[in-house]
């Protein structure tokens, strides 16, 4: 349990710590040891596998170093252990933590590894969220060990699932920051997973799943369903001319019956910018002109989008310049991944006047019209 950690790879920030999960699966043979934990956490995994005799196989299900950080300290404990991974995975924890070819033991997807009494299976999961990513099911028990698949970040010393509400909210921000964009390819490895007979997930973050449909259903959703009858509003404004409009557009909306979810960029945890993307059917962002261009707050809000590839349909820009710019041009080109339709920007020049809250209101139409012409509800 890291219950201290706010930020992850410098980026993501975690409100509720979180954890990492290494399992040991001992069969009447061979014991084998999934995944490892951040270095920083070393110390911990270490004491707890002090009374082990033994370790035959570290399986590596990720090279990411918050899952294979520590595998050198346990290859130390237990020279003898072989590290299991994708064929992929060699390569990369080759450059990443140093480790000889030697130790290295290749899985093909589907293949077996007995344990004696215990058997894992290995199944190849690319791109969730990495390309050498695979996850381990163990058929006696009706395990599936998934990786970063169906995680959360939380700490917490309930070992399963016990307050859904609350793993929800947590896995949906995951999923957002983390696997929505590859959402096509989770799709797939959905497909692939369907067929296990699981009573249990046991991600590698978070706690751990005794009733898998919970999470396996909440997945299909983010990945599956239509865009929401909602409006995921981004912005900053410096002198309130641009918060004036973002205030009378979201009045228009809420007066149309569209969601609206507003983020003041200033403060905004981007975790929970994400999680609003994955239900969006619009993207507006709200900026004032810095430069000739857009608030750099703002231009951060469209490359994420960018980069997390929502399934909205809709996007907008609204906002206030002293002079002029180029701020819609700046901003329609940081989001070539995005497959949206623009609708019709609503700048002004200063403090907004009459016809510019008409244009506003004119966008509520548009977006409001959009919405019920696709079926968003």
């Amino acid at each position: 349990m890291d219950w201290d950690r706010r930020l992850f790879d410098s980026l993501i920030p975690l409100p509720d710590g979180t954890s990492y999960n290494a399992y040991l699966v001992q069969g009447s043979e061979k014991t084998a040891l999934l995944d490892t934990v951040d270095p920083a956490m070393a110390d911990t995994l270490m004491a707890q596998l002090g009374e082990v005799p033994g370790i035959d196989y570290i399986v590596s299900h990720h090279a990411e170093q918050d899952h294979s950080g520590t595998i050198p300290l346990v290859l130390a404990k237990f020279p003898q252990a072989k590290v299991v991974v994708t064929p992929k995975a060699k390569g990369m924890l080759m450059d990443l933590l140093r480790l000889p070819e030697d130790v290295f033991v290749s899985v093909e997807d589907n293949e077996t590894l007995s344990l004696g009494d215990k058997t894992l299976k290995f199944i190849h999961a690319p791109w969730v969220h990495w390309p050498e990513t695979m996850v381990s099911y163990l058929p006696e028990d009706r395990i599936l060990f998934s990786c970063d698949f169906f995680g959360s970040h939380i700490a917490t010393t309930d070992l399963f699932v016990t307050d859904e509400g609350r793993v929800f909210e947590a896995a949906k921000r995951y999923f957002a920051e983390i696997m929505m964009p590859f959402r096509a390819v989770i799709a797939k490895n959905l497909e692939k997973l369907s067929g296990l007979d699981m009573d249990v997930i046991a991600p590698s973050h978070g706690q751990i799943h005794r009733r898998p449909a919970f999470i396996t259903d909440a997945y299909n959703e983010w990945v599956h369903a239509t865009p929401r009858n909602l409006v995921v509003l981004p912005y900053v404004s410096m002198h309130g001319s641009t918060q004036a409009m973002v205030d009378h557009l979201v009045n228009a909306l809420v007066v149309n019956g569209v969601r609206v979810e507003l983020f003041n960029l200033v403060v905004t945890d981007i975790g929970k910018l994400a999680m609003a993307l994955v239900d969006a059917g619009t993207i507006v962002v709200g900026t004032p002109t810095v430069l000739a261009g857009p608030h750099p707050l703002a231009a951060y809000a469209a490359f994420l989008a960018n980069a997390l590839r929502p399934k909205a349909r809709y996007l907008s820009i609204v906002g206030s310049y002293g002079w002029g710019g180029k701020t819609v041009e700046t901003l329609s080109g940081m989001i070539p991944n995005l497959k949206v339709e623009v609708l019709e920007p609503v700048l002004c020049k200063g403090m907004p006047k009459k016809d510019t809250l008409q244009a506003l209101d004119n966008l509520a139409d548009s977006i409001t019209r959009k919405h019920q012409e696709q079926g968003f509800a």
